[in-house]
C-alpha cells in the first residue's frame, strides 16, 4: 500500500529581517473578508525560513515552501525571489 503524499504549501511574502545566520523572517499578508459585515481586512503572520546561501535581503519578495523541521521554530525554506 503506497503512502499518500500531500503537496507542500507555498506562500509569498516579503523579507522583513535577515540578521540571523542562514535564516530570514518572511511576513505574509492575507486579505480576509468578515463573514457578517463583508468588510475586507489584512491579516499578517511572520515565518522563519531557511536561507542556506544567505542570498536574500530585507525588502525582497520571496516564495517559501513547507519542509521538515530544521530547528525548533523553522519549518519553511526559501525557494526563489520574485
Amino acid at each position: 500500500m503506497s503512502k499518500l503524499i500531500m503537496p507542500k504549501r507555498k506562500l509569498t511574502g516579503i523579507v522583513v529581517s535577515d540578521k540571523m545566520q542562514k535564516t530570514v523572517i518572511v511576513k505574509i499578508e492575507i486579505i480576509r473578508q468578515h463573514p457578517r459585515y463583508k468588510r475586507r481586512y489584512k491579516v499578517h503572520k511572520k515565518y522563519k525560513a531557511h536561507d542556506e546561501k544567505e542570498e536574500y535581503k530585507m525588502g525582497d519578495k520571496v516564495v517559501i515552501e513547507e519542509c521538515r523541521p530544521i530547528s525548533r521554530d523553522k519549518r519553511w525554506r526559501v525557494i526563489s525571489r520574485i
